[in-house]
C-alpha cells in the first residue's frame, strides 16, 4: 500500500512520507491521498519552483515636510551719537609766506632860508628853482618869492637820492653857480649833502640855505 503523502506543493512535508492513517498534511492540514504524483518526462520542462508573492517595495519613510525657518527680527542699531564720534583729521600746516622786506623810505630833504622859509623835496629827485612864464611847469623846490631870487636859475640844480650811498647827491646846473660850504661846485659833477650843510647860490652871499635831512 503506498504511503500517504502531501500534495502542496508550498507545504515543507510536500511529496514526504507520512503515517498511513493520516488523512490531513500535520504541517499545512491538506488532505492527503495514497496516490503519489508521477515523475515528469523528459519532454516536459521541469516543474518551476513555487512563485513566491511579488515582493513590495520597501516602504519608504516620508521625511517630514520641513518647516520654513523664521529669523528672528534683531533690535535696530542704536543711534550713533555724533558729538562725540569725529574723524581725526591730518594737521594742516598753512604755508610760510614768501619774505617781503619793508619798502625803505626816503627821507625828506629840507632847505631852510635865512628868512627861516622852509622848502621841502618829497620823493627821491627833483630840481631847485623858480617858476617863470617859459616854463610851465614848477620845480620840485620852488624858491618863487625868497630876496634875491632873480639869481636863482630856472633850473637852478637837481638833487637825487642815491641808494648806494645812502645820501641825496646835488648837481649844479646854473649860470651864477653853488657853492657848498663856501666851496665852489663844479658844474655836471655829482656831490653829497649830509646834515647842517651850507649851500650858496650865487657870488655874492645873498641866497643861503642849511641843509636838514629827515
Amino acid at each position: 500500500m503506498p504511503a500517504n503523502r502531501c500534495p502542496n506543493p508550498t507545504c515543507e512535508y510536500f511529496n514526504r512520507a507520512l503515517p498511513n492513517n493520516a488523512k490531513v498534511c500535520p504541517w499545512c492540514s491538506t488532505p492527503v491521498g495514497n496516490v503519489v504524483a508521477p515523475a515528469p518526462s523528459p519532454s516536459q520542462p521541469p516543474s518551476q519552483p513555487p512563485q513566491q508573492p511579488p515582493s513590495q517595495p520597501p516602504v519608504q519613510s516620508q521625511r517630514p515636510v520641513e518647516q520654513p525657518s523664521y529669523q528672528t527680527p534683531q533690535a535696530p542699531p542704536a543711534p550713533v551719537d555724533y558729538s562725540t564720534s569725529y574723524q581725526q583729521r591730518v594737521s594742516y600746516v598753512p604755508p610760510q609766506p614768501a619774505y617781503t622786506p619793508p619798502q625803505q623810505r626816503v627821507p625828506v630833504l629840507k632847505l631852510i632860508h635865512t628868512s627861516g622859509r622852509e622848502f621841502h623835496l618829497h620823493g627821491e629827485g627833483g630840481f631847485i628853482g623858480r617858476r617863470s612864464q617859459s616854463v610851465t611847469i614848477a620845480p620840485e623846490i620852488d624858491l618863487t618869492g625868497i630876496p634875491h631870487e632873480g639869481i636863482v636859475s630856472r633850473r637852478h640844480a637837481r638833487v637825487d637820492w642815491d641808494w648806494s650811498q645812502n645820501a641825496y647827491i646835488i648837481v649844479d646846473m646854473s649860470t651864477n653857480g653853488i657853492y657848498l660850504n663856501n666851496s665852489l661846485l663844479t658844474p655836471g659833477v655829482q656831490y653829497r649833502l649830509i646834515n647842517g650843510d651850507m649851500l650858496r647860490f650865487g657870488q655874492d652871499n645873498l641866497v643861503n640855505f642849511t641843509v636838514y635831512i629827515m
